[in-house]
């Protein structure tokens, strides 16, 4: 069965004679300006981080030294200031970045050196936007130290002060929501980083690196089989504010289940079918939500079997999948955690504490009980249980009607699945920003359209924005959030229209007299 998807007809291939907009006309082939820009940007969020991002409780660097200020009163506000000064640059650099690109004047190799020099200075920044790596160091030392983190919190913990302090209230009683093998790495870097927490975060990013990585190694290879075009995949996936900033500046372990999931499904596509199989599993140790993948896997698995009998076909690949799901889920469980505990299963839980209405469902529920709440004085919750209640069973009806059909297996099934993981970042609470990246990763190897493109801009905006440099949601912050959504529209329609509303044009005019315009008085005799 041919796949669905359509072309993107108004996305020039890359070198296709494409007229230059005139404010970009003069800029060198490769993109050094806009590279430049993005880089002092991330410099000044990682300046502006020191004193408005995560920041430690006791910071061994800045303390209460003479660079505290920035950390209090009018310092404090400088440093917002600067970190958002910072974000609005890289933002900028990637649209114009997207620009070249669409014009066909950039390849893959300029995106990729840009995303680099972007993330560079992230590496030794404080967690931007949100403090879940120190969450990851706690439940890692809780590993280390013979404490379950599927069973106790990381307050619960009596050495390592600094590590622990450092956990957001949240989650200091709450347990893992993580896989075993992450919590395996988790504990290898505090067994490395003992109770340096700056060190600790540093190297976490060192690792999540290698899911970077093995995320750039396998995208052209699946950009060939999905039919996209490599340099908007490399736009989209790597140089987004969502990867250098949430997934790299954050950081977040999905950066290393993603590594996995993408050379999974590059295996399936290729015919390595016990690989596949085996890449995903671990996927999902990583984080449990790559397991939805799995049952797209096999109805490809099958389309590859030889034979008209699809029944059989089909009963191959699942006994076969299933195998070795087992194997590997049982074998990797036992290793992280020294004995098969599921208790992970239940720590899935932990996340739904989460309430804001980035999560539709959540929205909707609190919508409802303002409304109910004008005229009679009832709690919140059930109206959010509900709601979250109906979103599980619409999220459940979406994925067996996209599993069902992807029977036919191909480029579809891999769209499909792509939309589920999406589907379930949205519906399922809670609706985390770096969540989206679960299937918007796999579907970026995919043909895209223009408009759609600009979506994603300001989309990603609202997304970096929903939360925060502290890692405090900032979604009911209505002013702020009304002004995000005005940056968000601007920059989308900046990328298919440069400056938009003209107001660089108008800043020029007014810097620069006109002498044209206007004809010099004549001179007095």
């Amino acid at each position: 069965m041919a796949t669905t998807i359509d072309p993107a007809p108004d996305v020039p291939a890359a070198g296709a004679p494409v007229e230059a907009h005139p404010v970009e006309a003069h800029d060198p082939p490769f993109p050094v300006r806009t590279t430049l820009m993005g880089t002092i940007g991330s410099v000044l969020l990682l300046l502006g981080a020191l004193g408005a991002g995560g920041i430690l409780i006791r910071d061994p660097i800045i303390g209460t030294g003479p660079l505290s200020w920035v950390r209090y009163g009018h310092g404090h506000i400088l440093a917002n200031g600067v970190l958002y000064a910072g974000f609005g640059l890289v933002v900028w650099a990637w649209v114009r970045l997207g620009r070249y690109m669409l014009a066909g004047r950039i390849g893959s190799r300029a995106i990729l050196i840009a995303s680099g020099c972007w993330m560079a200075p992230l590496l030794i920044a404080p967690p931007l936007f949100t403090r879940d790596v120190f969450s990851y160091l706690g439940q890692g030392a809780q590993l280390l130290h013979g404490l379950n983190p599927y069973t106790h919190g990381p307050a619960e913990l009596e050495i390592l002060p600094n590590v622990v302090q450092n956990v957001h209230p949240v989650w200091q009683t709450t347990p893992a929501p993580y896989g075993p093998l992450f919590l395996l790495v988790a504990k290898g870097v505090v067994a490395l980083t003992g109770d340096n927490v700056i060190a600790g975060v540093i190297v976490t990013r060192l690792v999540l690196l290698l899911g970077l990585g093995a995320m750039v190694w396998a995208l052209p290879r699946l950009v060939r089989h999905l039919g996209g075009k490599l340099p908007i995949t490399l736009w989209l996936a790597v140089a987004s504010p969502m990867t250098v900033i949430h997934l790299f500046g954050g950081p977040h372990n999905d950066a290393m289940m993603l590594g996995f999931l993408c050379t999974g499904v590059l295996a399936v596509l290729e015919r390595k079918h016990v690989l596949s199989i085996v890449l995903v599993t671990v996927a999902m140790l990583i984080k449990p939500t790559a397991a939805i993948a799995l049952p797209f896997l096999v109805w490809i698995w099958c389309n590859h079997l030889p034979g008209d009998n699809r029944v059989r076909n089909f009963l191959k690949a699942g006994l076969a999948s299933s195998a070795i799901f087992g194997v590997v889920f049982v074998l990797g469980t036992w290793v992280s955690l020294g004995s098969f505990n599921l208790g992970w299963v239940t720590g899935l839980k932990a996340p739904q504490l989460v309430t804001n209405w980035l999560n539709p469902a959540t929205g909707v529920g609190q919508v409802i009980y303002t409304l109910v709440h004008f005229v009679i004085n009832v709690p919140e919750s059930p109206f959010v249980t509900v709601a979250r209640l109906l979103s599980w069973l619409a999220l459940a009806v979406f994925f067996v009607r996209q599993w069902w059909k992807s029977r036919y297996g191909g480029n579809e099934a891999i769209f499909r699945l792509a939309m589920t993981l999406l589907a379930a970042a949205i519906l399922a609470p809670p609706t985390l920003p770096w969540y989206l990246t679960w299937g918007f990763v796999i579907a970026s190897a995919f043909p895209w359209r223009r408009r759609h493109l600009a979506i994603v801009v300001g989309v990603s905006i609202l997304l970096v924005m929903a939360y925060y440099p502290t890692g405090e949601q900032a979604l009911y912050d209505w002013w702020f959030v009304v002004l995000t959504l005005v940056l968000g529209v601007y920059a989308a329609a900046s990328l298919l229209r440069p400056d938009p509303l003209g107001l660089i044009a108008a800043w020029r005019k007014q810097a620069v007299p006109d002498f044209v315009s206007s004809p010099p008085t004549p001179a007095k005799r």
